[in-house]
């Protein structure tokens, strides 16, 4: 990586955004019809390399299970309003009707009461008596606390997300998550992130992960940057997390840990990008919280905004594009990269030669305008 100068005590290194980046064609086109968008992890597959975002705003029992029925996974948050009220339709109709000047209070007003543990129970229950893949998501603060209900509950793959999860948490006021000796005790696959640069993501995978997210900051709703300055240019971040999957799979002798992009992808474009840049898979809220079933009614929020001390989160308007199924695979009337995503990676694909999602990691990718 080629180093900065900003000042005489400081250097930095590049990084790039997907906005920064493009992919180029080859000397090879398919129809887009051949081509297969389909994804596994563990014992699990899927017709679409597409998670959904543990965000009230986007994810309901129902869309979780809409999604699932569609070909992606569903992941519920686990301490959100649907595991704290039994009926939050009140809740979503205050958050999507405050003032923007208020939105941040009321957050933290209606996400101030507890969860319950007979709530996560029925919420995964209902999932699963759907037929479709149950995944649900906790912070690293409330996983040891919420761990064995949630594996009672039948779920069949467990997301550990926060901001930044580290594999070396130091706390002299609490007892931390091992994280490696917790997902050893498990018998289900676990999916943890975020982590934003190679070293980060290579001590994840030697906790026994399935998947580590990669991201910091980078989603619409994120104000992470503005409150902490913190920011991972995603595509670097991809890039570098998907060489350690590469190192991790020589030290561990084939064992293959999967990369997904989870933040900066407002569009199918985005999405696009990710997975040239190595992604196995992305983590999509804004996209999903665009859907007409979308719980959010055209707003979109994630869990770091309901902080009741220091919110690095916001409440922002997405609009209402179309229902879920079109979102997702169309057919799309607009040219802005938000309804037909699976159509927009297939085209792309298909455009630069490769048959399936794992090939196109391979892509050439440009720099634009780079200095």
């Amino acid at each position: 990586m080629t180093e900065i100068e900003i000042g005489r005590s400081k250097r930095a290194i590049n990084g790039f955004a997907f906005d920064d980046i493009a992919i180029v064609p080859t000397r090879r086109t398919r129809d887009p019809r051949d081509v297969s968008t389909s994804w596994s992890i563990d014992a699990f597959q899927f017709e679409m390399p597409v998670i959904a975002a543990p965000a009230d705003s986007a994810m309901s029992p129902a869309t979780a299970i809409e999604l699932g029925k569609l070909g992606g996974l569903g992941v519920l948050d686990l301490e959100g309003l649907w595991t704290r009220y039994e009926d939050p339709t009140q809740q979503l109709a205050e958050i999507a009707a405050a003032k923007d000047e208020d939105a941040t209070a009321v957050l933290q007003r209606v996400y101030s009461k507890p969860v319950q543990a007979e709530l996560i129970e029925a919420r995964l229950g209902e999932i699963r008596a759907a037929g479709v893949t149950v995944a649900g998501a906790l912070s690293p603060q409330r996983t040891a606390e919420f761990a064995d209900v949630v594996l009672r509950s039948g779920v069949d793959m467990f997301v550990i997300r926060g901001n930044t999860v580290s594999a070396e948490h130091v706390s002299q006021q609490s007892e931390p998550l091992n994280l490696k000796e917790f997902i050893y005790k498990l018998d289900v696959p676990v999916i943890v992130g975020g982590a934003a640069t190679y070293t980060a993501a290579l001590h994840l995978m030697r906790t026994g992960a399935a998947g580590v997210l990669v991201g910091f900051g980078g989603g619409a709703a994120s104000a992470t940057r503005k409150v902490l300055g913190i920011h991972a240019p995603m595509a670097t971040a991809v890039a570098d997390v998907a060489a350690a999957r590469r190192d991790y799979m020589d030290e561990s002798g084939g064992r293959y840990v999967h990369v997904i992009a989870d933040g900066g992808l407002g569009t199918s474009g985005d999405m696009v990008k990710a997975i040239s840049c190595g992604a196995d898979a992305v983590m999509l809220g804004t996209v999903l919280a665009r859907a007409s079933q979308a719980p959010g009614q055209g707003w979109h929020w994630g869990p770091e905004a309901v902080n009741e001390s220091l919110p690095r989160g916001r409440r922002v308007f997405v609009g209402t594009h179309a229902p879920l199924e079109q979102v997702l695979n169309g057919p799309s009337n607009s040219a802005d990269g938000t309804v037909n995503i699976m159509g927009a990676l297939r085209r792309s694909m298909a455009t630069t030669g490769y048959s399936d999602v794992k090939e196109f990691q391979r892509v050439d990718v440009v720099v634009n305008n780079y200095q």
